[in-house]
């Protein structure tokens, strides 16, 4: 709102641009990881995919989603997130996963809510690496990183080495990374470019009529 006359603003996150094009969007609220904060983890990739199976069922209810075209994207967390959804389910026909990490071996320390070492719950690292499940990664998958990320969870490498590894494994997947870009994007330009990226893969996958029957099943 302004200081003088009666007009209002809402501000957008860019990603809501892809509304007009067609697409439904929900929130990464609705998949919550929730239990003891000291082993929380031990269940994440389980509760993420009852998580985003729930979301799905809900939308698909509700008559906003086509349940054998539905995408998923996210950042930082979020494309961590997105990854292990593509390496532990099949209810999805692309994704976009932006400046993520996926090898949790790279984060020995700890993590988001994770408070224990890699040496002291190694298995949980590991089964929350969606690196480690790369070969199980068919759905095609778009890869973005800031070329100058400095968040110490996120640097670029992760999504190298995560993109070599599905690649080696015969997955679709491209890499795109965004010059002088830190962890949150901040050009006019890259954000465009973002925007054109994600709207191009997921027209390529998702408009299409799915064939040979749907994939987004449990």
């Amino acid at each position: 709102m302004t200081g003088h006359d009666s007009q209002s603003f809402t501000l957008l996150n860019y990603h809501q641009l892809g509304v007009p094009q067609g697409y439904a969007l929900i929130d990464n609220a609705a998949m919550p990881i929730v239990g003891d904060p000291e082993t929380v983890n031990n269940t994440q990739v389980e509760q993420l995919q009852m998580d985003a199976q729930a979301a799905i069922d809900k939308a698909v209810e509700m008559g906003v989603v086509d349940r054998d075209r539905v995408g998923v994207f996210g950042h930082s967390y979020g494309a961590f997130m997105t990854a292990n959804l593509l390496a532990h389910t099949k209810l999805f026909r692309a994704g976009v996963a932006e400046s993520g990490a996926y090898n949790r071996t790279l984060t020995p320390f700890g993590f988001q809510s994770e408070r224990r070492t890699f040496w002291q719950a190694g298995d949980v690292y590991t089964k929350m690496s969606p690196c480690w499940f790369a070969d199980k990664i068919k759905t095609p998958i778009l890869m973005i990183h800031g070329e100058a990320d400095d968040n110490t969870g996120t640097f670029p490498i992760q999504s190298e080495r995560m993109y070599a590894a599905i690649r080696g494994n015969g997955g679709v997947v491209r890499l795109v990374m965004l010059p002088s870009e830190a962890h949150g994007y901040r050009g006019k330009e890259t954000m465009e470019h973002v925007l054109y990226e994600e709207l191009t893969w997921f027209d390529k996958y998702l408009k299409a009529p799915a064939s040979g029957g749907t994939q987004n099943r449990r």
